[in-house]
């Protein structure tokens, strides 16, 4: 995630109305032609910050609109049309991948040979799979793929993080991203739309705008690529979180069909996925029905209306009275604990101050809820820091005086950009923005 708003700059906004104060960050990362340096570097004057109002309340009400139009879609999607007129494999259960070689002519039980080899051993082509007749091998290579997502840029970490730009078949790019830890987890980070409606400022993918919902097929071949890649090492995938592109709850159709087939096809346990959210009120009812040991995250970032209306413009649609009693909803519906994400940045969100505001709107929640706190990662053309660890420890303190839990994320990946969106805005940087992203 990447907050664009400094200490310099919310501080003299204070010095201005409430709604002076949105204004003037909504303006800094809405103006895409501006470059955020030049921005910072002198602050309007009245007369400017009057105009700059105007500009920010028409911007943050196209967001609503733009939130609810995505509330109201049926977001079901047929996955397009295979590369090339090619089969992708990854895109099969077991039994339709059993239909496709009974019309091949093939015996239903290399299916499962099939199978086996992509999702148990991690065959990564098809040359690989000794136990099928060297005609079969052939003629898989000339009707099908395994997998049609083509990997545009690929960095790794010092840390061993791996993050991926991937180009789809439109020419739209998302992101996924690899982490591994020192306790053996493998943790996928994988994006659900191309772009995002939600327009958060603090997120480079929020500043992109929304280009189109991703495909089930999409949303699984992020988790299928790493998953093979590790089987075929060796290890295993062991978590998945929907914390890339997109808002995860706003693509639910597609999503909670890519979770099943994670959980079933690829044998990751339901209470090893995570689906992330900016608070979208009914969506989250929606996901207590399902009835499924999947894990929630709420994004906060903010304790109190004000200051989470000038960060996220879902709020002013759902504020946090109504994600509040949402959320004692969902643990209430479903036995879970709810995780908040908290992004911290130093001298901004992570006072005792805050604190004690957040203490008291989880304090509801009682042990039903966790906090993640995640110091920010450091971005290009924003002069904003990390909080420190003793600041940490104390607001930790804090939060556990009102009976509520938090611990603090390892940071993974800061050397190669792996916050969601930066990648991709970097390669737009790179060529330009007038033409294709690569």
């Amino acid at each position: 995630m990447r907050f664009a708003f400094t200490s310099m700059i919310v501080s003299t906004a204070r010095a201005y109305t409430g709604h002076a104060t949105f204004t003037l960050r909504r303006h800094v990362v809405c103006n895409r032609n501006v470059q955020l340096p030049t921005m910072i570097h002198s602050l309007p004057n009245r007369n400017q910050l009057a105009r700059l109002s105007l500009v920010g309340m028409r911007s943050m009400s196209g967001k609503v609109k733009e939130i609810e139009e995505q509330l109201r879609k049926d977001d079901a999607m047929e996955a397009p049309a295979d590369l090339e007129g090619k089969v992708n494999l990854y895109a099969l259960n077991q039994t339709r991948m059993e239909e496709l070689l009974l019309d091949w002519g093939e015996p239903k039980f290399r299916a499962k040979q099939i199978w086996q080899w992509i999702n148990v051993k991690g065959a990564t082509d098809f040359d690989k799979m000794q136990d099928l007749p060297k005609g079969l091998r052939a003629k898989l290579a000339e009707k099908a793929v395994l997998g049609n997502l083509e990997i545009a840029v690929e960095q790794v970490s010092k840390d061993g993080t791996i993050k991926r730009a991937y180009k789809l078949k439109d020419g739209q790019m998302i992101e996924s991203v690899l982490m591994p830890y020192d306790d053996g987890r493998r943790t996928a980070c994988i994006s659900s739309q191309a772009g995002c409606a939600m327009g958060c400022v603090f997120c480079a993918t929020g500043q992109m705008g929304f280009a189109r919902q991703l495909t089930s097929v999409e949303i699984l071949e992020q988790v299928q690529r790493f998953h093979v890649e590790l089987l075929s090492k060796g290890e295993r995938l062991s978590n998945v979180v929907l914390m890339g592109m997109g808002e995860p709850l706003g693509n639910y159709n597609n999503v909670m069909e890519a979770v099943r087939r994670i959980n079933q096809d690829l044998g990751i346990g339901a209470r090893h996925i995570t689906i992330s959210t900016v608070g979208l009120v009914p969506r989250i009812r929606r996901l207590a029905e399902e009835n499924m040991q999947i894990k929630l995250a709420v994004s906060l970032h903010a304790a109190s209306d004000e200051e989470r209306n000038a960060i996220m413009p879902v709020n002013l649609r759902f504020p946090l009275a109504d994600l509040m009693e949402t959320c004692k909803f969902y643990v209430e519906k479903t036995g879970r604990r709810i995780s908040f994400e908290w992004a911290l940045i130093a001298g901004q969100n992570d006072t005792p101050e805050v604190a004690n505001k957040l203490g008291h709107l989880l304090k509801g929640l009682n042990k039903m809820c966790h906090v993640n706190l995640i110091p920010l990662n450091p971005t290009a053309g924003f002069d904003g820091k990390p909080t420190k660890a003793a600041e940490c420890d104390i607001f930790i303190k804090i939060l556990s005086k009102y009976g509520v839990t938090a611990t603090t994320r390892v940071r993974r990946g800061i050397d190669i950009d792996a916050g969601c969106g930066q990648l991709k805005s970097k390669l737009n940087k790179v060529v330009g923005r007038g033409g294709a992203p690569l």
